[in-house]
């Protein structure tokens, strides 16, 4: 199914999700040297140099690099490093319990609570790849926009940003499309380039 965009009638109709969708946009991941080698960079800081979360300096120095290569906004890291210090989160992570990107992503910084929930999925996504799927705004609107159009999942918008919900949500997405011999982060990919592709940042509050 080819895509339209009627610019005048804001109206965007995505390809059909199946195993041949999934693998063009694999092959299209392949080719984007900058996200390749940006995830090979942070898969030696984080599997290699720095697997655990014991020492400050290892974790800041993986904040620091999320940070800069996904622009997460966190404009100071070492309140955010410190929290992820105090967790214990090493067995969480290996055990792929859910509940760690919760944990991490309420910081206070300054008194002030903020929350860092697509930052927290992306720090435990990379310690353990097969367990956490990566929340971002552009599987948001990709997730949503099937649901509206073939109701794969019944879910509220809100649901995503529960992250127990949102890894439910994306198994059932992989369920009703016969995705289920990718890996979540297979998914993940394919699912940040059809978002990036048609929701733009500069289209993203439109309705």
């Amino acid at each position: 199914m080819s895509h339209t965009a009627n610019k005048e009638k804001k109206t965007i109709v995505l390809p059909k999700p199946c195993k041949g969708e999934v693998e063009k946009y694999l092959e299209k991941w392949k080719s984007l040297e900058n996200y390749r080698l940006q995830e090979s960079s942070l898969d030696k800081l984080f599997f290699e140099l720095c697997p655990e979360n014991k020492q400050i300096e290892d974790i800041l120095l993986k904040v620091a690099a999320l940070n800069d290569f996904y622009s997460t906004n966190i404009f100071s890291v070492y309140p955010v490093a410190m929290h992820i210090l105090s967790l214990n989160i090493d067995n969480l992570l290996k055990n792929g319990d859910v509940s760690v990107v919760t944990k991490i992503q309420g910081v206070t910084i300054s008194n002030t609570e903020k929350q860092f929930y697509s930052f927290a999925s992306k720090y435990c996504s990379h310690h353990n790849p097969k367990d956490f799927p990566i929340y971002d705004s552009y599987v948001d609107r990709v997730l949503r926009y099937f649901r509206n159009v073939d109701a794969f999942a019944k879910f509220q918008n809100e649901d995503l940003k529960n992250y127990s919900e949102f890894k439910s949500i994306l198994i059932d997405f992989c369920k009703y499309y016969d995705l289920k011999s990718y890996s979540l982060k297979q998914i993940d990919q394919y699912l940040w380039l059809l978002g990036k592709e048609f929701f733009p940042k500069k289209y993203g509050k439109r309705k």
